[in-house]
């Protein structure tokens, strides 16, 4: 097989427990769970096009945009990361129709177990998805709220007494700690019962989501690959886990190349 063109982040889906991976290259689709095990390589040919307008970037910026999109497009502000800072009440979000479509429907608060237990936020059908992003073994959906920015407040809250991100490494290397999510969701929401009142979130009483990854053999060591270092990316597909391809010959996010054009053979 060998197709070129540009690359976006991983399609996921969960099948029978077990994370599901596709992987557009121009107008083609790359089952990749049937490759693992085998060879494949990358090439990044030096081209770079704007998943937004498509003009020709010399840097991808927030994982796929040209500097004047990233600067433009709500999708690149910084409440994407800080989701309790949102402006849009103040007049100011950079795409009011896409803040009130995207940000405006309901979010789920949840806990994941990537590389132990950690919050996070999502919209309710971003679900599974967002959790197989993260190379999560486990998670749970612990409230509903009707707006990100309440989501927003809510983890911000919950920040004090657990961890709101991933340790990538560990999770790479399948270092999980064990960890009982219906017990840390009894504890964090008797910590703020006040503040689940005032955002009037809905609390779920949804069961934990196992997810196993399409995996061989997991790294012992580290190595990352990056294209703008090395354009050539080739060796044994051990497995895929979060949005990473596992080589063995390293490790290679492919969302923070999304946009890049490549030639992929296996």
């Amino acid at each position: 097989m060998q197709v070129a063109g540009q690359i976006k982040m991983m399609k996921t889906s969960l099948v029978e427990g077990e994370a599901n991976y596709s992987l557009s290259i121009g107008n083609e689709v790359i089952d990749m769970n049937s490759l693992v095990g085998s060879p494949i390589k990358l090439y990044f040919k030096g081209d770079i096009s704007c998943s937004n307008c498509g003009n020709r970037t010399s840097k991808s910026f927030s994982q796929g945009f040209c500097f004047p999109c990233a600067r433009s497009l709500a999708r690149c502000d910084m409440c994407i990361m800080k989701p309790e800072t949102c402006h849009y009440h103040l007049g100011t979000c950079r795409e009011p129709e896409w803040g009130l479509s995207n940000c405006f429907s309901p979010h789920i608060v949840y806990l994941a177990n990537s590389s132990g237990p950690k919050v996070g936020i999502t919209r309710a059908t971003n679900m599974p998805g967002r959790w197989i992003d993260q190379g999560a073994i486990s998670a749970l959906p612990i409230l509903q709220v009707s707006s990100r920015i309440n989501s927003g407040k809510i983890e911000s809250a919950l920040k004090p007494f657990i961890a709101d991100k991933t340790n990538w490494r560990k999770m790479l290397k399948n270092e999980v700690e064990q960890t009982d999510l219906l017990a840390i969701k009894n504890e964090l929401l008797d910590a703020i019962p006040a503040l689940i009142d005032q955002m009037e979130a809905q609390k779920l009483n949804s069961e934990i989501l196992n997810i196993s990854y399409p995996v061989l053999k997991y790294p012992t060591k580290i190595v990352s690959l990056n294209f703008d270092k090395t354009p050539t990316i080739s060796g044994t597909l051990d497995g895929i886990k979060g949005q990473y391809l596992l080589l063995d010959s390293g490790v290679i996010n492919l969302r923070k190349f999304s946009s890049y054009h490549v030639e992929f053979s296996s």
